[in-house]
């Protein structure tokens, strides 16, 4: 499955070099290329990530509400990224190793030159590299070795016996003039040596080539530094307003702390472990991704500030109508400081309305009849109430009273 990626690539490398006649000018613009390739599959990963960074404030939420019971933890947070549509599945970790899924074989069309740009065989490139003295099964960067070595034209006859004696042919003949790996007075193809001081060794040759690992491991430092603090920039409360406390204290961000210093030390151990033509493109690789990654954030951050600017808006029309509010219960304290209210209740004031109004009917009606000079039933009422009963006797103040009812008629005979 891999030629299918290496052997295309192998060709337009092969084509670059022709074109340019410079095997580190060649690499750059390989390295520019391959990033552009890849720039719809980065836009998607870097769409995912900030989406994943969006969902941070929910995300700890989430955690502050389980806190001693990760299984919910992990269930609430997948359904969480489910409805969101930032899953793994639709992007996440997915989109991020599908360019590693496609650079680690292009790393091959570098790493073996003879296979890749002159074309010829691995059995072919075994004899080459055997011939130079060079272990082709124990060097795994044998081939760069041998292609930009200068005793590669000088051992020509040698490498044609060998072949010959071994069965095979070049089907290239412009294989044993090798390629020019020298950029800016540099040997591409040399193994840097991090020992580079001292006098007998203070050449630019060996300087340059130690510094290709160390400016590819800086500008990784300066490519993550970069990438986290953008991707910490979108991380906003549900008021729309950048929320730099949760989004420091998120694992993503503790994760990309780590990274920041972790992938650029082991890229420098690597780095001077392989030829530094290696090296180069990592370097120009990173650039290209650093200015896509600045780029595209950009570009979705346009979408996400419309919506922080929404949330934001939404904020502060619900805090002026609270703002409202308060500035008129502060105007009724002002008015009654005592606090003493009314019950305002709807039912109460309807049925206060109604007593009102039968009372305002009530005392029309009694002014009426008092001008016509009519008695009404209220007024009987009264009048025969203080007529009835006697006053020692205050529970007695039947109509039907009679203070001789129970008199003994025969006594008083």
């Amino acid at each position: 499955m891999d030629k299918i990626i290496t052997v295309p690539f192998g060709y337009l490398l092969d084509w670059l070099y022709q074109f340019v006649d410079n095997y580190g000018l060649a690499l750059i613009i390989f390295a520019l290329i391959v990033q552009l390739v890849l720039l719809p599959i980065t836009a998607k990963s870097k769409k995912s990530m900030m989406k994943m960074s969006r969902l941070t404030p929910k995300m700890q939420a989430i955690k502050e509400k389980y806190p001693n019971d990760q299984q919910k933890q992990n269930e609430a947070i997948q359904q969480l990224q489910k409805e969101e549509g930032a899953s793994l599945g639709c992007g996440g970790c997915l989109w991020s190793l599908v360019p590693m899924l496609i650079l680690i074989p292009l790393y091959g069309v570098i790493r073996q030159p003879i296979q890749y740009m002159l074309h010829e065989s691995q059995d072919v490139a075994k004899v080459i590299a055997t011939t130079l003295g060079l272990d082709y099964n124990g060097n795994y960067y044998a081939e760069i070795v041998a292609i930009s070595s200068a005793k590669l034209q000088e051992s020509a006859a040698a490498i044609q016996a060998a072949l010959a004696e071994a069965g095979l042919a070049l089907s290239n003949p412009d294989t044993l003039n090798g390629l020019n790996f020298q950029f800016l007075g540099i040997d591409l193809g040399q193994i840097p040596d991090w020992q580079f001081w001292g006098w007998d060794s203070w050449t630019w040759n060996r300087i340059g080539g130690a510094l290709i690992p160390l400016i590819s491991a800086g500008q990784q430092i300066v490519s993550m530094k970069i990438s986290q603090r953008m991707n910490n920039s979108v991380v906003t409360n549900e008021h729309g307003i950048e929320d730099k406390e949760t989004a420091q204290k998120s694992q993503q961000n503790q994760s990309a702390k780590m990274m920041t210093w972790m992938m650029p030390i082991i890229s420098l151990f690597i780095g001077f472990g392989v030829p530094a033509a290696l090296s180069l493109y990592w370097f120009i690789g990173g650039v290209a991704r650093m200015v896509e990654d600045i780029i595209l954030t950009k570009h979705y951050r346009k979408i996400y500030d419309a919506e922080d600017a929404e949330r934001l808006k939404k904020h502060l029309a619900e805090e002026a109508a609270e703002a409202e509010k308060e500035r008129i219960r502060a105007e009724r304290r002002a008015a009654n400081p005592e606090g003493i209210t009314e019950n305002t209740s709807k039912k109460k004031l309807q049925q206060k309305k109604q007593q009102e109004a039968e009372a305002a009917k009530a005392a029309a009606k009694k002014e009426y009849d008092a001008k016509k000079g009519i008695v009404t039933e209220e007024e009987e009422t009264k009048e025969s109430k203080a007529l009835s009963g006697i006053a020692d006797r205050p529970y007695c103040k039947g109509r039907a009273y009679d203070p001789n009812r129970y008199s003994n008629k025969n006594t008083e005979e």
